[in-house]
């Protein structure tokens, strides 16, 4: 924005080269919109420069929750240890701990229509995965 800057000085040179008298009112009062506008301008190239910092800095951030996220939530799920099921009231799929499949006595609520759920009345899917391997 280092245009407003430029017209600003613009207008200060106007004012110079049509040597308007700073002893009128009238040009008391364009001296200082033309000092207004320069504060302006200066105050909007620093509100630029401190919000190009920020993008730069959350940026940074962001790449590094990222790389945190993968570590941290890579470890917690593994995908072999987890099947797709199916809810018998919504049929809709959930992912469920493989190990829960075992325990008859297991009980789940369904994300999607919150009915709890048997996990012996659970349809679990296959893996299309695994074939085309």
């Amino acid at each position: 924005m280092e245009y407003l800057n430029e017209r600003v000085s613009y207008l200060r040179g106007l004012v110079d080269g049509l040597e308007i008298d700073e002893t009128t009112k009238e040009g008391k009062v364009l001296l200082a919109i033309i000092d207004a506008l320069e504060d302006f301008a200066d105050a909007i190239n620093d509100i630029e420069e401190s919000q190009s910092e920020l993008d730069d800095y959350v940026g940074a951030i962001d790449e590094d929750l990222s790389d945190v996220e993968d570590e941290v939530y890579d470890d917690e799920y593994d995908d072999d240890e987890y099947v797709e099921v199916e809810c018998p009231h919504c049929h809709m799929l959930m992912s469920v701990e493989e190990d829960l499949l075992d325990d008859g006595d297991t009980e789940l609520v369904c994300p999607h229509c919150n009915e709890t759920v048997n996990i012996n009345d659970v349809i679990v899917c296959e893996d299309d995965n695994d074939d085309k391997e």
